[in-house]
């Protein structure tokens, strides 16, 4: 039996409202992220990929932490943070959005959730947002205030977890759309439900706003979706690469811009409004990039879990870019991959080598997503 005391670097690695339950549920392995434990573990990577996208899994993702921003300005600070444009961005609705530095670098790619008119949170990626929004308020002229609230998100994901929503919440959940929140409460236990999530199958986020709150919401959910199939589970890297779905510091950093990912439409240089990077990211466009995100299939035998270093690709006896995130996929049964390459080597179809960890390797450009283009299963 894991006692959750066997783990510990420390109290400067911080333990999520859930992490006693997670450990109990069975799991064994966490890495860091936003400076806390996240579960990464719950023994087979490829049964919690079929639990996900078969059933349902429960995954505590604390580690999400919220960047809160409240009073008059709050709308008019958050713009300064993001190229996207949120002008439209109703109370209620959720955005996926860019925040770049001043050279068109990205720091984080959150989901925005808006809560009240001058109430916003940033639920994040893996970097220290909260303490770059501080930095830029100061001499901004705004009035606002950013904090970081006691909210810890749960990750209710798979073709099941609408079902599992309305034996927890009643009917009226279901009508809450894709990428819109609502406060809710479960035995009052607050929270705030969003239809988000990092797997691309349909799903849900649940912010408990009681940290003190977080291994009773864990085992309401889990005893609930028992009769569903639900199990405990993780992020899943085979999943979120199958739909083409990025991890901060792997398939982007600070020295990435939004066009070499193609995320065009996530910045608008058109708007009035003078966000953090504007100029540079003018310039870029005008200019064109000179590497581009690109989908692989890579042809060897099926890889044991995910690359944990960033491999070489080359074409013509030269290095032109490098996979970013690569994993076997069971149910394509293809080797799949992200990658940067220089612009000239990113035409589909185009044959280039990737250096595995277990040596080179022929690998075909294709398509992003690998499954599910449309995204039909997560808004549906």
């Amino acid at each position: 039996m894991t006692n959750a005391d066997d783990f510990g670097f420390g109290t400067q690695i911080r333990k999520s409202p859930y992490f006693d339950a997670t450990v109990r549920w069975g799991a064994t392995g966490f890495s860091v992220y936003n400076h806390m434990y996240i579960p990464r573990d719950f023994g087979n990577p490829e049964q919690n990929f079929w639990n996900l996208v078969n059933d349902a899994i429960l995954c505590d993702v604390a580690v999400e932490r919220q960047v809160e921003i409240t009073g008059p300005d709050a709308a008019k600070f958050v713009q300064m943070l993001t190229p996207r444009d949120l002008s439209k961005m109703a109370v209620g609705q959720c955005k996926y959005i860019l925040i770049t530095n001043a050279d068109g670098g990205i720091l984080n790619d959150p989901i925005l959730l808006r809560l009240a008119e001058n109430h916003f949170w940033i639920s994040l990626a893996d970097s220290d947002i909260l303490l770059w929004a501080q930095g830029v308020a100061i001499n901004s002229g705004l009035d606002v205030t950013i904090g970081e609230p006691d909210v810890s998100p749960l990750q209710l994901q798979g073709p099941k977890s609408g079902e599992i929503m309305r034996a927890l919440f009643g009917d009226e959940i279901m009508d809450l759309k894709y990428y819109w929140l609502r406060a809710v409460e479960l035995d009052g236990i607050p929270l705030i439900v969003s239809r988000t999530g990092w797997s691309s199958e349909l799903g849900y986020e649940l912010y408990l706003q009681d940290g003190s709150r977080g291994d009773e919401l864990w085992e309401k959910i889990m005893a609930t979706g028992l009769e569903f199939g639900l199990k405990p589970g993780h992020t899943s890297s085979i999943r979120r690469i199958e739909g083409g779905m990025l991890s901060y510091h792997a398939d982007a950093d600070i020295k990435t811009n939004p066009f070499e990912l193609g995320f065009d439409r996530l910045v608008n240089l058109d708007m009035e409004a003078e966000f953090i990077g504007k100029a540079a990211l003018r310039r870029i466009k005008e200019e064109g990039v000179a590497r581009k995100q690109v989908g692989l299939v890579i042809d060897c035998d099926p890889l044991k879990g995910p690359n944990t270093r960033f491999w070489p690709i080359n074409q013509n006896g030269e290095t032109v870019g490098k996979v970013t995130s690569a994993v076997y996929s069971p149910r394509l049964e293809k080797n799949i991959a992200l990658a940067m390459v220089a612009v000239e080597c990113s035409e589909l179809g185009t044959e280039i080598e990737v250096v595995t960890g277990s040596g080179p390797a022929r690998a075909t450009i294709v398509e992003v997503p690998f499954y599910d283009p449309k995204k039909s299963l997560a808004a549906a």
